[in-house]
């Protein structure tokens, strides 16, 4: 999944960033005002944002009300130090998804962006399945018959990509867009040999889901009972 993180202490969005990357396996766009966060948000499609309210540039309020007036509905979880009912409840009516209180948990900040992001795809259980493949999404981990099926974090992020579309045509751009962030140098085939390991790992051949290549559109997860 990718993420955009709007915050404009340093350190802070650092720590995010990381945590994001290396807890939840996301792929991060970091904006340290309001303006450039607004311009990433209008740029490139994201599963989540992640924004602070007090920003130079553009407040995290005009900022959230910038993405609602385009009609995008991307879930928005808002960092704060203001705590107050009333401003909580603005930050709701305008568009807001969730928010958390500046000090807060990491733990609880992770927990709350899978949430959101499942809510957001229409997802309200941790664990998608397809077939004989289930993949569990707050533990990561991918099992096909209850078999352990141990995959890299990147064939893993391909797969709950998949598992969160079914059926729906996925080009290979759009993957890109959502695996990788803007600093990451794209090659060319990496997405084709992902797919390969994938395809290997799962077991195509005799399991009960394929992932289908659709020359010059992209790819898609099939149960193979909906190829007969």
């Amino acid at each position: 999944m990718r993420v955009l993180l709007i915050e404009d202490e340093l350190r802070l969005a650092e720590n995010l960033a990381a945590a994001f990357r290396e807890a939840a396996g996301f792929a991060v766009d970091v904006a340290h005002n309001g303006r450039d966060g607004a311009a990433f948000a209008e740029r490139a499609s994201y599963d989540l944002i992640v924004l602070d309210l007090m920003l130079p540039g553009m407040s995290g309020v005009h900022v959230l009300r910038s993405i609602r007036s385009r009609g995008d509905d991307t879930p928005v979880l808002i960092l704060t130090a203001i705590a107050e009912v009333n401003s909580v409840i603005g930050l709701l009516n305008d568009g807001a998804d969730d928010y958390l209180a500046k000090p807060f948990d990491l733990g609880e900040l992770i927990a709350r962006a899978k949430v959101l992001v499942r809510r957001g795809k229409g997802v309200s259980h941790p664990v998608l399945r397809m077939g004989e493949i289930e993949v569990n999404t707050l533990e990561q981990t991918v099992t096909r018959a209850h078999q352990p099926i141990q995959l890299s974090p990147t064939e893993f992020r391909i797969l709950e990509y998949f598992m969160h579309r079914p059926r729906i045509v996925i080009s290979k751009q759009k993957l890109l867009e959502h695996l990788y962030d803007f600093n990451w140098e794209h090659h060319s085939n990496v997405i084709e040999v992902h797919i390969s390991n994938l395809r290997k790992k799962l077991g195509e051949s005799h399991g009960s889901i394929v992932l289908e290549t659709l020359r010059g559109r992209g790819y898609r997860l099939l149960p193979t009972q909906a190829q007969s």
